[in-house]
């Protein structure tokens, strides 16, 4: 955003640094207006993926704020996380207020989605909380972006702040630009407001637009595909080895018959990946579940030693 820093003459560098830049209106909402479009699809696609009924996310509005007023309109009830980077204190400033707690609590422990959700209108409950942290980290993650420009946000993002905790907070003073997302189902919506500094936005945007340096490198790629793919969900599956028997036994077995287990096959489990052996695990038992502890890293070439081996 080249030119969008404004300075004037004998403002104190102090002073700057406590109240923050501010730039040309039209340009920051324009920066503030990309980021939000970007992550938009995002945010969608990893809420759609990870609860059991559908959320809608809506872009509703990117206005020019000052972060003091990030709790102006989520009432007397929200959960609220300030989230740090290495050039900023208050890289991001993110309120969830109530209504949009109570859809995704709803939306996490499969509420009906035709059913408008109960107002919450006390202080909020440690899963309803843990909720809104999973919410708040999701949108911080794909707001951070990769590469050069990325907000560098410090995540994981530690529990956030509620209640009167959340209420007496006190908040920077500074010109940044409003971004409000609406979280919604079927009978239901609630509004999650992002306040990024402007100060924060002409870091990120300085420089000539459009320059071969600010070009995605091969790294960059790299670093963001490896991110969506890591986000990618498999299904694990665990098999325990029963005995070793000859084909003609095998062909002998009839239904009813009890196969005895060998002593060992509970040490050299194997948990499998789309067909991939990955780990040597051990079958155990904690309270009434089932349960398989990891070994070692599963060794192919071992693996077919063994396999040569006489039973």
């Amino acid at each position: 955003m080249t030119g969008a820093a404004s300075q004037p003459n004998g403002r104190s560098p102090l002073i700057e640094r406590l109240i923050g830049d501010s730039g040309e209106t039209s340009l920051v909402i324009g920066a503030g207006r990309s980021m939000a479009e970007r992550a938009l699809p995002a945010l969608q696609r990893r809420l759609a993926e990870e609860h059991g009924m559908p959320v809608t996310v809506e872009l509703r509005a990117v206005e020019v704020d000052r972060t003091s007023a990030a709790r102006a309109k989520a009432g007397e009830n929200f959960a609220m996380a300030i989230i740090a980077s290495p050039t900023s204190s208050d890289a991001l400033t993110v309120v969830v207020d109530a209504q949009a707690v109570a859809v995704m609590v709803c939306a996490m422990f499969g509420g009906d989605p035709e059913m408008p959700t109960a107002p919450i209108e006390r202080d909020f409950s440690p899963v309803e909380i843990d909720v809104a942290t999973l919410l708040i980290e999701e949108i911080a993650q794909v707001l951070n972006g990769s590469g050069k420009r990325s907000l560098e946000l410090r995540l994981p993002l530690a529990r956030t702040l509620s209640g009167a905790e959340a209420r007496r907070r006190v908040l920077r003073d500074g010109a940044s630009v409003r971004i409000d997302f609406g979280i919604s189902t079927r009978a239901d919506t609630g509004t999650v407001t992002v306040m990024v500094p402007q100060r924060v936005l002409i870091a990120l945007r300085s420089g000539p637009a459009g320059n071969e340096a600010d070009a995605p490198t091969g790294a960059d790629w790299r670093a963001r595909f490896s991110e969506e793919v890591m986000r990618s969900t498999v299904r694990l599956e665990a098999t325990m080895p029963l005995a070793r028997l000859t084909l003609g036994a095998l062909t002998d077995l009839k239904p009813g018959q009890v196969i005895e287990i060998e002593e060992t096959a509970r040490s050299r489990a194997l948990l499998m990946a789309r067909d991939k052996a990955l780990f040597v695990c051990e079958f155990g038992k904690l309270g009434q579940n089932y349960t398989v502890r990891i070994d070692r890293a599963h060794d192919d070439g071992q693996d077919v030693i063994e396999g040569l081996l006489p039973g």
